[in-house]
């Protein structure tokens, strides 16, 4: 619950976009009971799919104050609903974002959430990666050892007690590593239709960011990239000469197994983008006095304060009042 005063909305909607056809054939027709009780029916799979479709979900204050919309884009294991509210049940940045005067758009990648879903692996040839309740405990710098043990780093600001851990991984959804393409198309689509925007993106939702806006440089005014789980392409590095970046890393990286790396890589890149004349700031949360963050670093118990931090940067381009 929060005491903040209601947000006014001036338009909220939602939408469908991406997607192509599959025209599955030679597939046996089967008998399918959809109902206990029901009578069966005959299915035939056969016929002209459409995948790689993605969900968005459109918020629009009154007033407003952003000059374009801003895009929520989550990270591997996901849906856009990690934005929305957090695992102790505090409001997201979805809210905050909203509170600041943006038109807020949340969308859930393709083959996540409410996006739909396709033939896997017989069109993709993936193989869902889905998180154990032990699984992200250490891998997303919340504590050594398990949930069920309980320890966490000190200062850890993440919700780590068990009923937020268990209503964070109950948030969890099956990942494939096979879909890059048909996500990355899904995105563009979700650019067009929305058209230029800021793009707030975490993780997974990183590396589509940086890719999105090599692709489509004209439809992102800036990105905003939370722990960025890889980078763009090298040799399109020029595209990303006229788009600020913001990339923000939390807490416990330098004891972790695998965030060094990642974020060394990411560092590197951002070099090269500056080397081509763009611009890119990165913040080490603990450097600037925030402590204690995860890798989930939009859920942690002080996201506001690192939200506002991202919203003194955007500000500092002109592109909120």
């Amino acid at each position: 619950m929060t005491d903040l005063p209601p947000i006014a909305l001036a338009r909220w909607t939602s939408f469908h976009v991406g997607g192509r056809e599959v025209v599955v054939q030679g597939q046996p027709a089967r008998e399918v009971t959809f109902t206990p009780g029901g009578a069966p029916a005959l299915i035939d799979a056969n016929g002209t799919y459409l995948v790689g479709g993605m969900y968005a979900q459109a918020m629009e204050p009154a007033p407003k104050r952003g000059t374009v919309p801003l895009m929520l884009w989550h990270g591997g294991g996901l849906s856009g609903a990690c934005w929305e509210t957090t695992p102790d049940g505090r409001e997201g940045w979805q809210h905050f974002f909203l509170r600041a005067g943006w038109e807020v758009v949340v969308s859930d990648a393709v083959e996540r959430g409410r996006s739909g879903w396709m033939r896997i692996p017989e069109e993709t040839g993936g193989v869902p990666v889905t998180l154990t309740l032990e699984n992200p405990w250490e891998r997303f710098r919340i504590g050594p050892g398990t949930p069920q043990e309980g320890r966490v780093f000190d200062g850890q600001q993440f919700p780590a007690d068990p009923a937020s851990w268990r209503h964070f991984i109950l948030g969890c959804v099956p990942r494939f590593t096979t879909t890059d393409d048909l996500t990355l198309a899904a995105y563009g689509a979700l650019l067009e239709r929305v058209g230029p925007s800021v793009v707030v993106a975490h993780s997974q939702g990183g590396f589509f960011a940086w890719r999105a806006a090599q692709e489509w440089p004209g439809n992102v005014r800036a990105l905003v990239l939370v722990e960025p789980a890889s980078t763009g392409l090298m040799e399109k590095v020029a595209a990303l000469a006229g788009i600020p970046v913001l990339m923000i890393y939390g807490d416990f990286i330098a004891g972790d197994p695998r965030w060094p790396a990642i974020r060394a890589r990411g560092i590197a890149f951002a070099a090269a983008v500056r080397a081509a004349g763009g611009h890119v700031d990165v913040v080490d949360l603990p450097a600037v006095g925030i402590r204690g963050n995860s890798h989930m670093i939009m859920m942690d118990r002080n996201s506001d304060r690192v939200a506002g931090l991202v919203q003194d940067w955007l500000q500092g381009l002109g592109l909120c009042a």
